[in-house]
């Protein structure tokens, strides 16, 4: 999950990495470093903490050289165990992100033969193997190093008086910018917008090499290979915060505009997909994170409006599940597309029989060669940790699903589908006016500052939206917080149930209101502050401490309005409480290590 830039041109290479790792910082913050390349050495500067500690040192002119921002695995945050790291000569620096499964065993190896190790890193042991296996090639070099390896690498390497950056790559992401005489590497596109749009996608087991005026990429096998050139159509305009406080505020805010997006040219005639030439009669949705909460939101759209039977899986759990008979098409969803337990369900579920579809926001990640089919989000860049648009857009992407299987299966006719479509049409104006009530929403959320445990209740198609707000709250303000689906309160979480638990209730008019407004009325007599997110209604602002209301829409179009609330609650507590917004603590954008 950290961050990897590289760069070799013309221009000044210290402020070419150092706002390079600037962008990538959401994937890592515990400590960052660079490595630039000099003709009688390599200069090396790496600190604890994040990029803005390092703004302050002068680095030398160069124009080659690596840089890395760190979210920990092996090894504590601390000025040792960043990167970049050089080996005991001194004349090769590398950077890596990933998780090198086999380390321990190759380290007691390299000390047997004399190398002295500085930190406690599994990476370290990529640049005492450069020097143990090189003869003069850094290219032919890194081909037998990673023979060694197993585990998961994105690893960019330089040599002393060199212009030459050689990488390689397997099941963590690495993109190539390619530039007028100058090129890049990145583990994501913002690194390198400043320079160009036009990148190159390296795939599993490809090393590469790169020089101001060429790039040469070979695969697994060492057969030269041309990767297909993609144009980036984000700018780096697109990756700023454009004068928002937070990346996350202002990725909430750009919702209206990311449903538009994913709505274009879907909503005459939804053809990204034929699912007509699938097996649909059952359906799984896996996922992690926040995108298995899309996922549960997921099963009751389809179920609804296809009629067909869903079963949800964390990513995580399925690739280690006992297999059955059952070939069910799998919808894969990940944001990134780079998340490593999402990618090996994938691979997983290929092994197993069963047709893939990914839903994933972007263009030639990972996940997009792993499976049958790719359905691709509209979100644009996301920076913020937590998962905000993306999520939106996914929910999306699922309600387009689930009208084409209906119409497929005749469950829906077309005059329905039209009448679904309009209410899509219609949700970006739906999210401006909640987006309007931002101040409001800030002033409830006086009542979570203070809080230590809060509760989210919902049921139906809003009890994945009470866990995606509790995940939120937690993420980013640091609460504990719950998801609950209301009927089960009374089977043990009423027992922590005080006048200090705050509870945020989700109340839509479907069939399962009065069931809701029974429930509200029994925290209610606990003492318990309640927050309500729904329909207006007269019984439930009685019951209600606070009460937010969202436009009126169909039940089922309910949970990305809903969200759109607790994503602002979640903002507002968190920056009250004076949280680290876009970089929360332990946390990174990418989960490309299991």
């Amino acid at each position: 999950m950290c961050g990897i830039v590289g760069y070799t041109g013309k221009s000044g290479v210290g402020k070419v990495l150092l706002k390079g790792l600037k962008r990538l910082e959401y994937r890592g913050y515990d400590s960052a470093g660079v490595a630039v390349v000099q003709n009688d050495g390599i200069y090396l500067q790496k600190k604890k903490g994040m990029i803005k500690d390092l703004e302050p040192i002068t680095i030398p002119s160069g124009n080659t050289g690596i840089g890395h921002t760190r979210w920990a695995t092996h090894g504590k945050p601390s000025d040792e165990n960043a990167h970049p790291f050089k080996g005991c000569s001194g004349e090769f620096a590398i950077v890596h992100n990933g998780i090198i499964d086999n380390f321990i065993t190759i380290k007691e190896e390299l000390i047997e033969k004399g190398h002295e190790f500085s930190s406690e890193t599994d990476s370290e042991i990529l640049v005492h193997l450069i020097e143990e296996y090189h003869e003069g090639n850094l290219l032919q070099t890194m081909g037998e190093v990673i023979k060694k390896l197993r585990g998961s690498y994105a690893v960019c390497a330089v040599q002393r008086d060199s212009d030459r950056i050689v990488v390689a790559r397997n099941q963590s992401p690495l993109v190539i910018g390619i530039g007028v005489e100058e090129n890049l590497v990145a583990s994501d596109i913002p690194a390198i917008l400043d320079h160009t749009n036009e990148v190159k996608y390296l795939e599993d087991g490809d090393i590469a090499e790169l020089t101001p005026s060429r790039i040469r990429i070979w695969d697994r096998k060492g057969v030269p290979v041309e990767r297909e050139t993609v144009e980036i159509d984000w700018t780096h305009e697109d990756a700023e915060k454009s004068g928002y406080e937070h990346y996350m505020l202002k990725e909430i805010y750009e919702q209206p505009k990311a449903i538009h997006d994913s709505l274009l040219g879907r909503l005459v005639e939804f053809d990204d997909v034929d699912f007509n030439s699938y097996d649909t009669r059952h359906i799984r949705l896996i996922s992690c994170g926040t995108s298995y909460h899309a996922a549960l939101v997921g099963k009751y759209i389809i179920e609804e409006l296809a009629a067909i039977p869903c079963t949800t899986d964390l990513a995580s759990e399925y690739r280690y599940s006992s297999p059955s008979d059952l070939t069910p098409f799998t919808i894969l969803i990940s944001q990134s597309g780079e998340t490593a337990d999402t990618i090996a369900a994938a691979r997983e579920a290929k092994q197993r029989g069963c047709k893939t579809l990914a839903i994933t926001n972007v263009m030639n990640s990972s996940i997009t060669r792993e499976v049958d089919e790719v359905i691709y989000t509209q979100a644009g860049p996301e920076i913020g940790v937590a998962a905000t648009k993306t999520f939106t857009t996914q929910l999306i992407v699922l309600y387009l699903i689930a009208m084409e299987l209906g119409l497929n299966n005749k469950r829906l006719l077309r005059e329905n589908v039209q009448e679904y479509r309009d209410e899509l049409r219609r949700l970006p104006r739906h999210v401006k006016v909640l987006l309007d009530q931002s101040d409001y929403i800030r002033d409830v959320c006086d009542k979570l500052v203070t809080a230590e445990d809060i509760f989210f209740v919902g049921r139906n198609i809003n009890y994945p939206v009470a866990l995606e707000g509790a995940l939120k709250l937690k993420e980013i303000a640091y609460i504990h917080s719950a998801g609950y689906p209301a009927g089960e309160l009374k089977h043990g979480p009423f027992a922590l149930l005080t006048e200090r638990t705050p509870v945020v209730s989700i109340l839509v008019k479907d069939h399962t209101f009065e069931k809701m407004l029974g429930n509200i009325g029994e925290i209610a007599a606990r003492g318990s502050p309640i927050i309500s997110v729904g329909d207006e209604d007269r019984e439930l602002e009685k019951l209600s401490d606070d009460m937010i209301v969202i436009p009126s829409v169909p039940p089922l179009f309910s949970p990305i309005l809903v969200n759109v609330v607790l994503q602002l609650m979640a903002y507002h507590t968190a920056r009250k409480r004076g949280c680290s917004i876009d970089k929360p603590r332990n946390l990174a954008k990418s989960v490309t290590v299991e």
